[in-house]
């Protein structure tokens, strides 16, 4: 693979970094507000990522090839107020419009909650493309699943790409027939403070009978249970019994990982609700590894078609008469 040069904006623990570098991608620079989130990041990647990004000299971002962000979702999701680019949050968006504008990398892929295609009757997401629009980027935004892209998690976000060429031709990836099993995710031996209290579980199991085991439960806000044979989306700031395995007990940190598609190579260095919170922060490695896949194959193409493109047929005297011409042909540079 060909190697490239990205930063890591909002990076959290790192899950573009590991999907960009599955890539053949070198991370050159990375941000990151959260203290705990830093430390994980700085233990699995040798990198500390600087703090909050409206502080940072962007004369110090070193110029790269693509910019990874996973920008603040609150002020669009579900959870939050919804308030936009009232919401001083989503504002930061507006830093990631900053660093286009100095740097010009040539590629950029940004995530964010599927909330963000509807919010505000689509004027958000409308602002957004019109504001990269405007710094000359090609630009395309899908709402995928992580479940499609082989993890057992059903987990939809907006992706959005831009390509300062604008002759690139972009395919979003296709979809994986099969996720893994939960069998392959859940632990076989778990600590007792995993497990819900007996009044939760008995609770639990007295509203609902699953058809599937393994199964993750997920009770929702007005109380309804369902269960599946894989996990509903993570979320950094649910209650502590939001998913339970089997009805009966909560996701290790480990299982959280997984589930969003870090390797048991990842170094678990903080504590289990830091870690919590840090894997439903996260973004589906796999899905962005996809993504950014065919950001590169199409940016490569593109190329490969403007080379071409640079050949010109210029008349050339004299060839010999056996090539059946007159006196000159056409040949290319």
């Amino acid at each position: 693979m060909k190697k490239f040069k990205f930063i890591d904006l909002f990076a959290g623990i790192g899950g573009f970094h590991q999907a960009a570098a599955a890539n053949g991608g070198v991370c050159l620079f990375a941000s990151e507000i959260d203290a705990a989130a830093k430390v994980a990041y700085e233990a699995n990647y040798g990198l500390q990522p600087h703090g909050d990004i409206t502080k940072v000299d962007i004369e110090l971002i070193p110029d790269h090839d693509l910019l990874c962000a996973g920008f603040p979702c609150q002020p669009f999701s579900i959870i939050g107020n919804r308030q936009g680019f009232d919401d001083i949050r989503g504002t930061l968006f507006f830093e990631i419009v900053k660093i286009l504008e100095s740097k010009k990398p040539p590629m950029i892929v940004l995530e964010n909650v599927k909330q963000l295609a509807t919010h505000d009757n689509k004027r958000t997401i409308t602002k957004i493309i019109d504001t990269l629009k405007s710094l000359g980027y090609k630009t395309d935004w899908k709402v995928l699943n992580a479940l499609d892209y082989g993890l057992p998690q059903k987990r939809e976000r907006v992706l959005i790409v831009g390509f300062l060429n604008h002759d690139v031709v972009f395919n979003w990836p296709e979809k994986i027939k099969h996720y893994k099993p939960l069998s392959e995710i859940l632990e076989q031996t778990i600590d007792d403070k995993h497990l819900a209290s007996q009044r939760i579980a008995d609770k639990r199991q007295a509203k609902h009978t699953s058809e599937h085991y393994p199964s993750i439960w997920h009770e929702n806000k007005s109380g309804h249970i369902s269960s599946y044979p894989f996990s509903c989306a993570l979320r950094s700031g649910a209650s502590y019994n939001y998913l339970l395995v089997n009805g009966e007990r909560r996701l290790t940190p480990r299982e959280m990982l997984r589930l969003q598609g870090f390797s048991d190579n990842f170094k678990i260095v903080c504590t289990d609700s830091q870690t919590r919170k840090q894997a439903g922060n996260a973004v589906p490695v796999p899905m962005i590894e996809a993504v950014i896949k065919e950001v590169l194959n199409a940016a490569a193409e593109a190329t490969r078609h403007q080379a071409q493109k640079k050949y010109r047929a210029i008349p050339v005297r004299g060839l010999s008469e056996s090539c059946n011409l007159r006196g000159q042909s056409l040949a290319y540079l």
